[in-house]
């Protein structure tokens, strides 16, 4: 019987292996079919990118790859525009989130949230050139604003000047692991920080499912478009479809008023992009703004709104906290809660995890989606972009602002065919308009945007194809990694979830074997397929989920 077995078992891991090298060698075959397919005048590199002849190009275009990625710079600034529009709320949110309305640092804190998107995204146009926008993150400002008001940390309460040094510290902290290489690559040569390292290290099902688990979560935020679109709050089930069928919600302005524009700027989105219109997605939030104007989910009146003395506030700024300032109030208003050391490390452990991984999806995600990963799906001039992610942290918390990380809403302008720098430069240019001419970018309403959110989500949920479901040790983690970004309104605790997934599934598959293969059940001993990366990351997101902030 035990002969019989351990044949069953040779023939059946013989069958394995033919059948993975039938695999291997058809995905070979097709890698060349598809070099052999790409459009005239183009070739793919050694990264695995596809890239176009720009000898004609001028010195502008040759700066930033736009005929080289197949694009335009027409195209290159409508999806800036789209971008932008997608995420120019942030800079009255938020001020909002972080010091609250009416509050004396509400000016400074605008500036600064303004300052922060124009730098980060001037790096990422500059610097990386990739199509990544960058500004504060909302998780992070509100995780702020709970520790000046004592609750993050129970009953100690951090001055502004304390919470914007944890975020100066958390920005270094991340600077130096982008810049110091640790480990050298014997096939290139080439030097490897430990951001690299650390993305090289994550299981392929976690990468695959990222892009999908973002793009559901880009699509949520659509949906619900801040509790008035097609999804709304629930007493009962946390979410809802909005109240069509009650006649009070269809008040002008109100929710049903809103969930018909997202509705009709999605229709108008698909509807061009099917017949392949340039422009679909700015057209769509053209569209859907001038229908939001006679349902009042928009009003005229915004373009006079918000005359608020630009000078003078920008003059204020660089005050001292006390008189309304926040410019480089990480040194002149410190004052840390006595006996907080162990939490005040706890929260720049926090603050570092989140940034980290919340890049780390948001350009895998968007990456993938323009085409812009090489063939281990790892993004183009990846660890520039982590150098501009953590530069801009650390000019972020200088301004006084909260972590400034690289925005979902990049996504949107990556659909519109945003594939360069120039993308992010025209966002950078906007962001500094906005500051003078807030009420002319505050007249396109939220509902207006929200379609092009829900298209990228759809857009992005392309990317599942490619994750083995087949197999339960990686279905199960990309299913947790995917389900738990909406559900949680968190990147960073999708990837945890699914990376710890993971590693209990494979350690687990691990014992299982090896008391097989000692008990004469497999021929071969079996292998841990976790990296050392991926297990000191796991360790990471056990402490980043179960200890406690107060100590």
């Amino acid at each position: 019987m035990d002969d019989m077995e351990k044949k069953e078992s040779v023939e059946s891991e013989a069958s394995e292996k033919a059948t993975e090298e039938v695999v291997e060698e058809k995905a070979a075959d097709e890698a060349v079919e598809a070099s052999t397919e790409a459009p005239k005048g183009s070739h793919v590199d050694e990264e695995g990118i596809l890239e176009y002849d720009d000898s004609n190009a001028s010195k502008f275009d040759k700066f930033f790859g736009v005929t080289k990625f197949g694009s335009s710079i027409r195209t290159e600034i409508i999806a800036g525009l789209v971008t932008f529009l997608a995420m120019c709320y942030i800079l009255v949110v938020n001020p909002n989130n972080l010091v609250g309305q009416g509050s004396p640092l509400w000016a400074s804190v605008f500036i600064a949230t303004a300052f922060g998107a124009i730098i980060g995204t001037l790096l990422m146009a500059l610097f990386a050139k990739m199509p990544f926008a960058q500004a504060p993150g909302l998780g992070l400002n509100s995780m702020l604003f709970t520790l000046l008001i004592g609750v993050l940390v129970t009953d100690k309460f951090y001055s502004f000047g304390a919470a914007m040094l944890l975020v100066l510290i958390s920005g270094v902290f991340f600077l130096i692991v982008s810049l110091v290489p640790i480990k050298k690559d014997k096939e290139t040569g080439k030097w490897t920080t430990l951001r690299e390292l650390i993305f090289d290290g994550m299981p392929a099902a976690i990468r695959k499912a990222i892009s999908v688990g973002i793009g559901l979560f880009i699509a949520f935020i659509g949906l619900q478009n801040s509790g008035m679109g097609i999804i709304v709050n629930s007493e009962f089930t946390l979410v809802d479809l909005a109240p069509f069928n009650n006649p009070d919600a269809w008040a002008l302005g109100g929710v049903c008023c809103n969930a018909i524009v997202i509705i009709f700027g999605l229709l108008v989105i698909t509807i061009l992009s099917h017949f392949k219109v340039k422009g679909a997605i700015i057209i769509g939030i053209i569209a859907a703004t001038l229908l939001a104007w006679p349902l009042q989910v928009t009003s005229i009146d915004r373009l006079t709104e918000g005359n608020w003395a630009f000078w003078e506030n920008f003059a204020n700024y660089f005050k001292d906290v006390e008189d309304g300032g926040v410019f480089l109030a990480a040194f002149r208003n410190v004052d840390f809660p006595a006996g907080t050391f162990m939490s005040s490390l706890m929260v720049v452990i926090t603050f570092s995890m989140i940034d980290m991984f919340d890049t780390m999806g948001t350009v895998v995600a968007c990456a993938t989606n323009a085409g812009l990963v090489d063939k281990n799906g790892k993004p183009h001039n990846y660890n520039k972009i982590m150098i501009s992610d953590s530069v801009a942290t650390v000019c972020g918390a200088l301004l006084g602002t909260s972590t400034v990380t690289t925005f979902v809403e990049s996504g949107s302008g990556i659909a519109a065919g945003g594939k360069t720098g120039l993308t992010a430069l025209t966002v950078a240019c906007l962001f500094f308009l906005a500051i003078f001419i807030l009420p002319i970018f505050q007249f396109v309403p939220g509902a207006a945007c929200s379609p092009a959110l829900i298209y990228v989500g759809v857009l992005m949920m392309g990317n599942v194809k490619d994750i083995d479901f087949k197999d339960p040790l990686v279905a199960v983690p990309a299913f947790i990694t995917i389900v738990f970004m909406p559900l949680t309104y968190s990147i960073t605790d999708g990837i945890g979830a699914g990376i710890l997934t993971y590693v209990i599934l494979h350690s687990v598959a691990y014992c299982v074997r090896f008391i097989m293969f000692k008990a004469g059940k497999a021929e071969e001993a079996p292998k841990w397929d976790v990296s050392i990366v991926c297990l000191v990351v796991a360790v990471l997101f056990a402490v980043y989920f179960f200890v406690p902030m107060n100590f």
